[in-house]
């Protein structure tokens, strides 16, 4: 006996077995499976279902018949043939490695094998499983064949009321609309019997409709030209649409009904989340000795659901003047509650963030909600720990002084922000802009001088500018009078009186009062800080602002050494009215007194395009007149309460140009939408004949 002969009948035979046994038990689930596809969807669907079914079944069958190897027919033979003394093993071994004990065992093995047929070695399955499966797939497909026209949960189409039906003209008999909101929504799905939705944005539509007769090709027709084919499945039609905006459609199926009637989808679009401090009640919070902790408390809503964790942004900003040094750090907080109303609750360990020197905590929240794939993130309102300078018992001359950061000490700093930022802009200004943003940076540097120079007993105005000697106006030339109403008189100045030749060609340097506020090495600092301020904005109004930063960064350094000085004195003053002129006095004399008149205001102006097309609608309608409002209709829809009520009135319109209460609709929708006219002045009474002749007596 050859060893290949059990090899190639016995185990091929088993093999084969095993694979009919599993196409026969796969076979009627797979065409279950494929009728229901191509009763619920389409048959397309139950075709590609069938197919991947059945190279399924192949696979898996192919995969158990495996198992029926050389190992398996080895001990099916041990156990089918006792004779066989378990040494059948021997016949699949090479005869070269065998010892002749072992080849005389093979060669009794063969031949007895020879003598006698084997049996049966594949055991075959019971024949009632593959029988009742059989019996409930027919029993299945006769349910399917037999099932009414609906889908799996969307429940029997509703009649439709879309005019009258006539013989040979394809009309809408029954529909039904599923919508499916975004999972996000946490909605169900819904199915409706009318054709008309109010559905939240990104939803998914889904119009089953059923006609009669059947038409040759049908859709959804949008107003906006816009066209969505309806596919056939069975006895209905099917379409598919994500409702992303609102929208008016009509039903149309080829050699149908004319004009059917139009159908409204309003989307819903989703809001943002809102936030609401509650607790603390205020948005500043003056901190309290001995305070570690600080306990806040915020409430998220939303409309569909705000996500369960929030960031927490704290930023802290400690010091004076330059010295301010931000820090920021953020924590996640987990809100409690449903997921529409969040309460988001943290304590707060004030050690932890840093907050040891006077200055400001400030807290805001962060939440976004469910909406996929781009949820709104919507910041909350800011709340605000101040810790309070340390002040103890003042009195006498402490309680007339301050601090030396008063709030524009910080300028300085900005000015060389401004610099920098100029320089390292990229692509570089045009020769003229750089020019003009560098004055507009002297400006700056300008002002802070005058400023700090207030501390020297410098003045308020004067300093460089831009302007060029090109007036050929003399420079004691007077303003114009009505720049010099309500002005006192001036008495001419007299020969040898000092104040009047300072005031003249001069100005005061070291005034008395003012000069006493800063101590001899503070002013000389200060006096060296104004000093490259005045070069900086010299640089600047050159429009060289490189060569302007290190006078800009010295004159910060000497700031900073200025700030040492804890204290100054300020000097007292009080309010310096101008003197009245009582020579002009209760006079009347109002010759010198600007104007007062306000100039004339140009209003907005309006488009008429609405307002011309309503008064022509009241005796006759032109499709260019509806072409235009249609047009002014899809560029200012926010100006329109209901443009989808709006759009079909001109469709309306435009399909019976001859109907009068199709225009006087029209004419009432657009009526809320024209603008307002610009209210106008209403004239006094004129009076009766007493009163006029009284007015006219007046001089």
């Amino acid at each position: 006996m050859s060893v290949e002969t059990p090899i190639a009948d016995w185990a091929r035979h088993a093999r084969t077995r095993s694979m009919r046994d599993d196409v026969l038990l796969a076979t009627p689930i797979v065409i279950v499976v494929a009728a229901l596809g191509w009763r619920l969807a389409n048959p397309a669907t139950g075709v590609v279902l069938a197919l991947l079914g059945a190279i399924a079944t192949v696979l898996i069958a192919r995969n158990r018949a495996r198992r029926y190897d050389r190992r398996w027919l080895i001990a099916a033979i041990d156990a089918a043939r006792s004779d066989a003394e378990d040494s059948s093993d021997l016949l699949f071994a090479d005869p070269a490695t065998l010892t002749p004990l072992q080849r005389l065992q093979r060669a009794r093995v063969e031949a007895r094998l020879a003598a006698e047929p084997v049996p049966e070695l594949y055991h075959a399955r019971s024949h009632r499983t593959t029988v009742a499966l059989w019996l409930v797939a027919a029993a299945s497909l006769a349910a399917i064949a037999l099932r009414p026209d609906q889908a799996g949960s969307g429940g029997l189409l509703s009649p439709a009321h879309e005019g009258v039906a006539r013989p040979g003209i394809p009309t809408l008999t029954a529909q039904r609309l599923t919508v499916v909101p975004p999972a996000y929504t946490g909605l169900p799905s819904r199915a409706l019997g009318t054709l008309d939705a109010r559905v939240p944005a990104g939803s998914r539509l889904e119009w089953t409709l059923a006609f009669t007769p059947d038409p040759a090709a049908a859709a959804i027709a949008v107003l906006d030209a816009s066209r969505t084919a309806l596919a056939r499945s069975g006895a209905t039609w099917t379409a598919t649409r994500t409702a992303d905006r609102s929208l008016l459609y009509r039903v149309v199926a080829a050699s149908g009904q004319p004009a059917p009637p139009l159908h409204r989808i309003d989307v819903v679009v989703d809001q943002p989340p809102r936030i609401r401090l509650v607790s603390p009640s205020a948005t500043l919070i003056q901190m309290s000795p001995g305070q570690r902790s600080w306990s806040l408390s915020f409430e998220a809503t939303d409309d569909y659901g705000v996500q369960a964790v929030a960031s927490l942004r704290l930023v802290v900003a400690q010091g004076e003047g330059e010295n301010v040094r931000f820090s920021e750090r953020a924590m996640a907080v987990r809100g409690t509650g449903n997921s529409r109303r969040r309460i988001f609750a943290t304590t707060i360990a004030l050690a932890g963030t840093g907050f040891t020197e006077p200055g400001d905590l400030v807290a805001q929240l962060t939440v976004a909600d469910a909406r996929t794939p781009a949820p709104h993130r919507v910041i909350g309102p800011g709340v605000i720990l101040r810790r309070p300078p340390s002040s103890g018992a003042e009195s006498g001359l402490e309680a007339m002084t301050r601090r030396t950061m008063p709030a524009y000490f910080s300028s300085q700093r900005q000015v060389i922000i401004d610099a920098e930022a100029l320089l390292a802009e990229r692509p570089r200004p045009a020769p003229d802009r750089f020019l003009a943003r560098s004055i507009s940076i002297a400006d700056d540097q300008r002002l802070l001088r005058m400023r700090y120079g207030q501390f020297m007993g410098e003045e308020v105005g004067g300093g460089a500018t831009n302007a060029m000697p090109t007036s050929d106006v003399e420079e004691g030339t007077a303003p114009p009078a009505d720049e010099r109403a309500g002005e006192p008189p001036t008495a001419p100045p007299q020969f040898g009186q000092e104040s009047a030749i300072v005031e003249t060609y001069g100005h005061t340097h070291d005034e008395s009062e003012a000069a006493t506020l800063l101590d001899p090495g503070t002013r000389a600092t200060l006096r060296q800080a104004l000093d490259n301020m005045r070069q900086s904005e010299t640089a600047f109004r050159l429009g060289d602002p490189r060569r302007a930063l290190p006078f800009a960064y010295k004159a910060l350094r000497f700031i900073k050494q200025v700030q040492q000085a804890t204290r100054i004195f300020l000097a007292r003053t009080g309010s310096q009215l101008p003197p009245v002129d009582l020579a002009r006095r209760l006079t009347g004399d109002r010759s010198d007194m600007a104007a007062r008149t306000l100039g004339a205001t140009v209003a907005n102006p309006v488009d008429a395009t609405p307002s011309a097309i309503w008064a022509a609608l009241e005796t006759r309608s032109d499709a260019a007149g509806l072409d235009a409002l249609a047009r002014w209709l899809r560029a200012n829809e926010a100006r329109v309460p209901d443009p989808l009520a709006l759009s079909a009135a001109i469709d309306t319109v435009r399909r019976d140009p001859t109907c009068a209460a199709c225009r006087a609709k029209l004419r009432g929708t657009l009526w809320s939408a024209l603008p307002r006219p610009t209210p106008g002045l209403t004239r006094r009474p004129a009076g009766d004949a007493v009163g006029r002749r009284y007015l006219d007596a007046l001089p």
